[in-house]
């Protein structure tokens, strides 16, 4: 009956909540017979309701940090309702089993073993604990009698934690008068012919005998003990507590063992596994994050970003990646503000449906920016704190270059923070500076190799690169891939000939063909241009290099671009560093670096967590250049917030620079990898920068506006809104219906805002909303999120600009005439031996992430608005094969940044007694 009734209330529960079923994990240490045969009993009991449960089993081996490891797993697994312990635990190594008991939630303790539980049982809190199993299938088969409970004289014989004493409490809760005995009750059978309802859980064979019994009692028998019997063919039988024989001529009622209290004691498992289930959708719906949001106090006039910062407490990371699902063995902290999230979260939700995709883009923007990185976080704190849905920020990890250059920090700003924003602006976990390591570390062996090539013979190479030792030769697997590309099909260093040899020590790097250069995170224009190998052990072999900032690193692409461990190493493997003297392209695994590099980047490919200024989750993650590279954060922190918001939750990410830069390498590149695909694009806009599109004076960083920016001018404004109407077309050319964010600033006049709303909508967004969140939070960006709300129902027909098996020229003419406005392309010389090279090289099939400014739609910073005609003139080509893209250079850019007169730093501090940094950005 109890399992038909459970059947009903699953089903019931599957109807109300799709998906959502009650969740039993058992957890069992060692391999006992007895404890095997109960787990199974459990599980085909819990298969049959319709219940998930999920059998774990750690060898006799295990220790007690290792049960305790796996009961914080499952307290922290919103999959897992209930769980049990099986006891004894089978282990060689000493265990407390008390500690392992009270170890499990109180929440999720269905066997109800822990001391809350027992605690709350003994003070007659029944309705907000778990009763252990054994005596809850007692007392509803004592109910099943119909007797009246209270009022009557109740034994109950034994005192264990399990069963004797939660019996007694049981009882005596529901009004019994209620008398504990055990084996050392000298008038145990005076007491027991006093029952009415006698209860026996002892652990003694027929310790209880039938002439004993009160007449017309209720006798529970709990026993399961083994006695010698030459009739059966085991030389043993089962009886329990109780003298059946006897007993059952007295009672009114008796449990036969087997067959009696066992199958209520599962049956009640799975009663309190449902009940933990119940409570949990009463406390959680299923889909929606229970979550804690930051109430905003809002000043006016708005404080320095620091200050607004440094006033609001964050929460805990940990409580911040609970709220969100993620399993405690799933994060990494870094301190009380931020986490590595462990790629196996990923793993563990790959059957989860994928939220709504969001990618937040601008206009060409202005040398202040336009507030993308604000909007993004006003726009998640709105979705989230405002409209409480499920929403994740994906964003890219700052630069410490631009921070303490000219830049300052790239949290957002006013009141649409990351916070701790130090934090996030500086070393945060340090995956800047692993690739830094991994960069350098390959330039290192790109010039060691050549050196050492330079200097030995074929034999003196090859003895040192396959070394002897004790006796044995062998290849490293990384060895063996290179002898494989080669077509060496031999795995015996000694069996390769003198020409394999040849070709297997020598790489013969071209130095003029090195594009491999050493990196830095910070702004140092006297390293642009380097003379290496001056010291005279170097012997004379010097060449011209360079630095560049770390950001702008293909190893800052390939994290960026891969989609697991095993990817981001076969990317580092691709990456081409130069060519041989024969035109060949030499590669990192070439190297014999790959191994290394994924060492190095092994922590980096988590994806950092940590939270707005309202509350809501960020991943930050990766922070690739928007010009030589695709300007995204990492596909990997997407996927894995795509999962958690769940299919009715957002994931709002951002692309670098304007949409003809960012949005158009978000979708030709990182979705091409990727495999998602977007539901919005917010385009963010501003009157400042319209304004200077339509004509207005030139805007300059550290320089006040001009007065045309500070008084209303809408002729100026509508002019300038041909590149807000050119923006909105490319978004609309992929298929991905726009919202148009208008950024505003107190300069705005209303009629100005309204204007930029009206154009937008003409020239086709599906929404266009005024903005105020860096003044009020997310409060300000509550219309943005309701138009974005509506606009991920439409349709969305995602398709890319074009096909990678076209042409390298045709897949650039492509870009510069339908995202950038240009009549066609043309390729200096160098250029053109770039793409015969690479089409050579196999390579022809690569995306393009075209290098151009980010201050126009063409090529010239100084053409503004929506130019038409001109010429786009294509400098060279490179390519990033790990990352797998080749990039354009479009005019002269520099990877490695210089400090201004005056760098962000004149103006940080650090509090000597707080601790507290000052004055930052």
């Amino acid at each position: 009956q109890v399992r038909e009734r459970l059947k009903k209330q699953v089903v019931e529960m599957k109807e109300k909540f799709p998906g959502f079923r009650p969740g039993l994990a058992i957890l069992q240490v060692g391999n006992r017979d007895d404890s095997n045969l109960y787990i199974n009993m459990k599980l085909k009991a819990a298969a049959e309701i319709g219940i998930s449960a999920n059998h774990i089993k750690l060898p006799n081996t295990a220790t007690e940090a290792d049960v305790l490891k796996c009961i914080a797993s499952l307290n922290g697994d919103p999959a897992v309702h209930g769980f049990i312990v099986q006891l004894p635990l089978d282990s060689d190594k000493p265990i407390n089993t008390e500690k392992i008991t009270n170890a499990v939630a109180p929440e999720k303790d269905v066997d109800g073993l822990s001391s809350i539980n027992a605690g709350k049982l003994s003070r007659g809190d029944l309705g907000d604990c778990f009763i252990p199993c054994t005596p809850k299938g007692c007392m509803e088969l004592i109910r099943q009698t119909g007797i009246q409970v209270a009022g009557k004289r109740a034994v109950v014989v034994g005192r264990s934690k399990i069963v004797g004493a939660p019996m007694h409490d049981l009882l005596l809760w529901n009004h019994a008068t209620v008398t504990t005995c055990h084996s050392k009750t000298s008038t145990l059978a005076e007491e027991v012919g006093k029952a009415d309802i006698l209860v026996v859980a002892a652990g003694k064979a027929e310790m209880v005998k039938g002439e004993w019994i009160k007449p017309g009692a209720i006798v529970i028998d709990c026993g399961i003990n083994h006695v010698p019997d030459s009739t059966k063919a085991s030389g043993k039988r089962v009886v329990g507590d109780v003298a059946y024989s006897t007993a059952k001529e007295k009672a009114s009622y008796i449990t036969p063992v087997p067959g009696g209290v066992g199958p209520m004691t599962v049956a009640m498992l799975m009663q309190s596994t449902v009940e933990s289930a119940q409570r949990f959708l009463e406390k959680f719906q299923p889909g929606k994050w229970n979550i804690q949001y930051n109430q905003l106090t809002l000043k006016m006039p708005v404080p320095s970003d620091i200050e607004i910062s440094q006033s609001c407490i964050p929460k805990p990371i940990e409580q911040v990646a609970k709220e969100v699902g993620l399993l405690p063995d799933e994060v990494e902290l870094y301190g009380q503000t931020k986490a590595k999230v462990h790629l196996s979260a990923l793993k563990r939700l790959k059957n989860q449906p994928d939220g709504k995709y969001v990618v937040v883009t601008g206009i060409t923007p202005t040398p202040l920016g336009e507030g993308k990185s604000t909007t993004t976080v006003g726009l998640v704190q709105a979705l989230g704190a405002h409209l409480h849905q499920n929403v994740f920020a994906c964003v890219r990890q700052p630069s410490q270059g631009p921070t303490f250059g000219i830049k300052g920090g790239a949290a957002g700003g006013g009141y649409c923070q990351v916070i701790p924003m130090e934090e996030f602006n500086l070393h945060l976990t340090g995956d800047i500076h692993a690739i830094t390591a991994a960069n350098n570390l390959v330039a290192a062996a790109v010039d060691a190799r050549i050196f050492h090539e330079l200097t030995q013979t074929d034999q003196a190479l090859y003895n040192r690169l396959v070394p002897s030792v004790n006796g044995v030769r062998k290849f490293s697997d990384i060895q063996i891939r290179r002898l494989q590309k080669l077509g060496i099909n031999k795995t015996d260093p000694t069996a390769l000939t003198k020409e394999e040899v040849n070709l297997f020590v020598r790489l013969d790097i071209d130095p003029g063909t090195i594009t491999w250069q050493r990196v830095l995170d910070t702004n140092d224009r006297f390293l642009r241009k380097i003379t290496i190998g001056q010291s005279p052990t170097e012997k004379g072999f010097s060449r011209t290099a360079q630095f560049d900032i770390t950001v702008s690193s293909e190893i800052m692409a390939v994290l960026a671009l891969s989609d697991g461990l095993d990817d981001m190493k076969k990317r580092l493997g691709r990456m081409v560093v130069a060519s041989s003297k024969r035109g060949e392209p030499v590669t990192a695994d070439d190297l014999g670096v790959t191994g290394a590099l994924a060492v190095l980047m092994k922590d980096a490919v988590k994806p950092n967590l940590m939270q707005t200024l309202e509350g809501t989750p960020v991943f930050v993650h990766a922070g690739p250049f928007a010009n030589i590279a695709h300007g995204n954060s990492s596909v990997l922190a997407d996927k894995i917030a795509l999962k958690l918001v769940g299919k009715e939750g957002f994931v709002v990410t951002e692309a670098g620079f304007g949409a003809d830069i960012g949005m158009e390498k978000f979708f030709n590149i990182k979705c091409r990898y990727s495999g998602l695909r977007p539901h919005v694009v917010v385009l963010v806009a501003t009157v400042r920068a319209l304004k200077m599109h339509g004509g207005g004076p030139a805007v300059t960083a550290g320089v006040p506006l001009p007065k045309e920016y500070m008084e209303e001018n809408l002729q100026l404004l509508a002019k300038g809104c041909s590149n807000l109407n050119k923006q909105i077309q490319n978004a609309r050319m992929f298929g991905v219906p726009v919202v148009v964010a208008v950024n505003a600033f107190k300069t705005d006049t209303k009629a100005e805002l309204a204007l930029v709303v009206q154009l937008a909508k003409e020239a086709g967004a599906f929404d266009a909303v005024e903005c105020t969140h860096w003044a009020e939070g997310g409060k300000g960006a509550v219309a943005l999120a309701q138009a974005v709300q509506r606009a991920s129902q439409t349709p969305s027909n995602f398709r890319f600009l074009y096909n990678v098996e076209l042409p390298v020229i045709d897949k650039i003419r492509l870009i510069a005439q339908q995202i950038y406005g240009a009549r066609d392309i043309e390729l200096l010389p160098e250029a053109q031996e770039k793409v015969a090279l690479y089409t050579k090289q196999g390579f022809g099939n690569l995306p393009i992430c075209m290098a151009k400014t980010h201050l126009s739609l063409s090529h010239d910073p100084e053409q503004k608005g929506a130019p038409t005609g001109f010429i786009l003139p294509i400098r060279d080509i490179r390519a990033s094969v790990g990352a797998g893209f080749l990039y354009p250079l479009v005019g002269t850019m520099s990877t490695m940044p210089g400090l201004p007169t005056r760098p962000c730093f004149y103006d940080i501090d650090l509090d000597p007694v707080s601790g507290e940094v000052n004055g930052l950005f």
